[in-house]
Parts: structure tokens; sequence; C-alpha cells
């Protein structure tokens, strides 16, 4: 087929970061040139997306499908009514508030100059909420088969972090194997993510990053 139609209600409603909502509008629809994803509220002084500054060479443009925003980006306050079109470049601070009950607000994104890579971390997010708090043995209960079967590599390798938390030593190392194919740059922040520390010893963890084994 060579479109799909949906609103923003029916998609999945994420709680995120912040006390704030997403909806994976790439991840619902199978958008692979683009990120896209939309921030919903309910009452006005919702907190519309988590504060953050995109990284390097990320640009991000904010559609107000409906209600009003107050966006602050980097000190300065925005008034964005419906229909606003906010362009934000990389390294930016930026979040928003609804100034009306029922705000939402589109965002679609993408590096300069780089083919777009998903990275999976709209179907991350419900999951990250439980990761953050240490409730390692809730994401992999929960997450595990949705995570495995999206195949993303930052959510395997979310995954991994918290089977190396829990001392699932088989899983972990084969989930990061997994993640390394599909994103070989994640090789590097393994050396020094905290959460495979347990894993430091292990000469399959060691071959897989490529220390030397001792002998």
């Amino acid at each position: 087929m060579g479109y799909r139609i949906a609103t923003v209600d029916e998609l999945q409603d994420i709680p995120y970061r912040e006390d704030t909502h997403m909806r994976p509008v790439r991840h619902h629809l199978g958008i692979t040139a683009f990120g896209a994803n939309a921030w919903t509220s309910t009452k006005e002084g919702d907190k519309l997306m988590p504060e953050h500054a995109e990284d390097e060479g990320v640009e991000e443009l904010y559609v107000v499908l409906r209600g009003r925003a107050r966006f602050e980006i980097d000190g300065e306050t925005v008034d964005a009514p419906a229909g606003a079109l906010v362009f934000v470049g990389p390294e930016t601070s930026r979040t928003a508030f609804a100034v009306e009950p029922e705000t939402t607000v589109l965002a679609v994104g993408s590096r300069i100059g780089q083919p777009y890579e998903a990275g999976g971390w709209e179907v991350w997010a419900e999951f990250h909420p439980a990761y953050e708090a240490g409730d390692y043995e809730g994401v992999i209960e929960r997450g595990r088969s949705t995570l495995e079967t999206t195949g993303y590599a930052t959510p395997l390798y979310n995954l991994a972090c918290c089977e190396a938390q829990t001392g699932r030593i088989e899983d972990a190392i084969a989930h990061l194997r997994d993640a390394f194919e599909r994103r070989p740059s994640l090789r590097e922040l393994s050396e020094q993510d905290t959460d495979f520390d347990p894993l430091r010893n292990e000469p399959a963890f060691r071959e897989l990053v490529g220390e030397p084994i001792a002998p």
C-alpha cells in the first residue's frame, strides 16, 4: 500500500520523562526517512516535551496541530498558536507547555546531510521510566518480547543493560551482539557504560567489545 492514515489520538499514548506524553508517529506509520512524533497534553500547563537539546547536526520542526503552546527556547519564550511552525536548530535547548487543554505538537526531525537512521527510541520510551527507577526486572519482564520483535539497535542495547544488571550474562551478551551488528557505533558507548560493569571480566564480553582477554 502506498499510503497510511492515522489520527494522533489513535496512536499509543506513552508516558515519558518529566510527566510528558508521546505518540510514536514515525513508528506507527512505518516512516524511515525522518523522525516524527507527537506530544500531547490534557490540561493547561501540562509539559509537552522534556527539556532537551538535540545532538550536533539534528534539526527539528514543531507543528502545533491544535490548542496553543508556549515554547521555551534557549531562555526565550515563544507563543505558538494552532498552525504555528517552530523550527529549532541543533544543540539548542527547548521545551514547551500547553497554554490550552488538549494541545498537540508534532515534531519532525533529521540530521543534516546524512541518511536518516531510525534508532527506535520510541519503542524504548514506554520502558524508560522503569529503567530510570532501577526496575530492571520489570523492563525485562514487560519489554523483552517487544524489544526483540522490533529489532532496533538502541532498545536491544538498553535491554542488554538491564540483563547485565540482573545477572543474565548470556542474554545480555546476545542482545548486545545484536545491537552492535545493527549499529556498530554502540560498541564505543558500551566501553564506558557502567551498566555493563558486571560483565567486564567476562571473556565473551571482552571479546565482543574488542578488549584483550587476560591469559
